[in-house]
């Protein structure tokens, strides 16, 4: 194990969050500074002894500060191998002293982005001579320590006031140095131009994917905070894979409006009801389908309170997501110690949907709640109650595997017909589950029927009310057929497949 004594430090950074501290701890433990710019400034400002690049290099700043550490005084302190005799030689010919560490954080591109920003100001915002003494310093990482985040500030502190930079540090910092400029150029190709580069931070291992024999991970879009990542676990062991795909699915589901709970098993939506009482809306929306929602992913837009934390303990339950959950309602769900109990906030909408190839992938806009223009073309139009129950079968529909059919009354799902591989199949299904409950229900399909026979289906099983996307060569036929039953046809602006 080869530990390197900090003598000298290279400082140059655009967040200065935490940085007089960690320089002054620096300058404590002998460590000399040379430092540029408003960095150089601020430093000398609080007291800290500083050498300006521009007494190293013994050229001035050019351009608008694009040009100040781009110099050999720089880059030969930092890339000079000094178990290499020519790089030694290299430095006493041009009198250059090395560098053991380089603290450098970058201009805020993305933020700078974010802000709606003009192209002249985000282009100065893409940073340089940062990246480029980033990737020097962890180049030589047998060498040299490379500080790319304040958040190391402490951990590196502490090693240099206990003696040095061991191995494992240099690598871990230079390992976190690359993905910093990867992350950082990744941004700035998807604002150019149009290839995609994704910055992926691994956050745990899973003990395994979506069977044993599968290995598996868990990772973040770096910078992003996604619902899941800032969601509080109350109890009962990790999520696996499976879990984080069903309470994908399941929460964005019931965030399509306050009150909505939904039972989830493989993705596909069991059982979903409104309601304004949390315990009773759970109750209607695992009466859809009880057998497939054994052993399900709950998600509750809204607080679980003790009665319905009784009522959910009483099933057998993977996984509750919800809004908010009581001190009482954990107390009850601590007695069912495997059921994980996660506290979220809501799902963000935007995001890009990836689905993987062989050595590429597909890539979508997320399909979201979007509000589609609704057209009636039958002769019967719907009453409000028809309407609602319209409205959230077409929202469940649109969360279902297709080919999906979905059959709602009084605003809780009866009937859930998923992934069939014809819609007539899937109507079939829906039916079969719903029983009696489909008469006077509303159905969804989440496309067009290409035959009057799904809509024949739920029309005979006492369905009054269906919402499809139209579009169909024999749409006529299909508004001839919803005329002959009495019941109500209405065309939505857009079909909502889920693979």
């Amino acid at each position: 194990m080869t530990v390197v004594p900090v003598k000298r430090a290279l400082i140059s950074v655009y967040d200065k969050e935490g940085l007089i501290p960690f320089a002054e701890r620096l300058s404590a433990a002998g460590v000399a500074i040379v430092s540029s710019g408003g960095t150089a400034k601020a430093l000398s400002e609080a007291g800290v002894v500083v050498t300006e690049v521009e007494e190293v290099t013994g050229a001035p700043e050019m351009f608008g500060g694009r040009v100040k550490t781009l110099h050999p005084r720089i880059h030969g302190g930092i890339l000079a191998r000094l178990d290499v005799d020519s790089d030694v030689a290299d430095l006493e010919a041009n009198d250059i002293e090395p560098f053991q560490l380089v603290v450098v954080n970058l201009y805020p591109f993305r933020e700078t982005v974010a802000s709606g920003a003009g192209d002249d100001e985000i282009i100065e915002k893409i940073d340089i001579g940062g990246p480029a003494m980033v990737r020097a310093a962890a180049k030589n990482y047998r060498h040299v320590g490379i500080v790319s985040s304040p958040e190391q500030y402490e951990q590196v502190a502490q090693a240099v006031e206990a003696g040095g930079l061991d191995d494992d540090l240099r690598k871990q910092l230079a390992v976190a140095a690359f993905f910093r400029t990867a992350s950082y150029d990744a941004a700035i190709v998807g604002w150019i131009g149009d290839d995609l580069v994704i910055p992926l931070r691994r956050v745990s291992d899973l003990r395994y994917g979506e069977n044993p024999h599968q290995e598996a991970a868990l990772y973040v879009e770096d910078g992003a905070r996604p619902w899941w990542r800032d969601a509080v676990q109350h109890q009962g062991k990790a999520m696996s894979f499976n879990n984080y795909a069903d309470a994908e699915a399941a929460w964005r589901l019931v965030n399509a409006e306050p009150g909505v709970v939904a039972i989830v098993k493989h993705t596909n939506p069991c059982g979903v009801a409104w309601g304004n009482k949390v315990a009773e809306t759970f109750e209607r929306a695992w009466a859809c389908d009880p057998l497939s929602a054994f052993g399900g992913v709950i998600a509750v837009n809204g607080v679980v309170d003790e009665e319905t934390a009784r009522s959910i303990s009483e099933k057998f339950v993977e996984v509750l997501i919800c809004s908010g959950v009581t001190d009482e309602a954990l107390a009850v769900l601590g007695q069912k110690s495997g059921v994980r109990v996660l506290v979220a906030g809501p799902p963000r909408a935007g995001d890009l949907d990836l689905s993987r190839l062989e050595q590429g992938f597909l890539v979508q806009t997320r399909d979201g709640q979007q509000a589609d223009a609704w057209a009636t073309v039958s002769e019967r139009r719907p009453t409000e109650e028809e309407r609602l129950d319209l409205a959230f079968a077409w929202t469940v529909a649109m969360n279902t595997k297709s080919n999906a059919i979905v059959i709602v009354k009084d605003r809780a799902a009866v009937g859930v017909g998923a992934g069939d591989q014809s819609r007539v199949g899937a109507a079939e299904r829906a039916v079969a589950k719903a029983g009696e409950r489909a008469r006077g229900g509303a159905a969804a399909s989440d496309a067009f029927f290409p035959f009057r026979d799904g809509l024949d289906a739920l029309a005979e099983a006492g369905v009054t009310a269906v919402i499809e996307p139209g579009g169909s060569r024999n749409d006529r036929e299909v508004i001839d057929a919803a005329n002959e039953h009495g019941i109500v046809l209405v065309f939505a602006s857009n079909r909502h497949f889920r693979h």
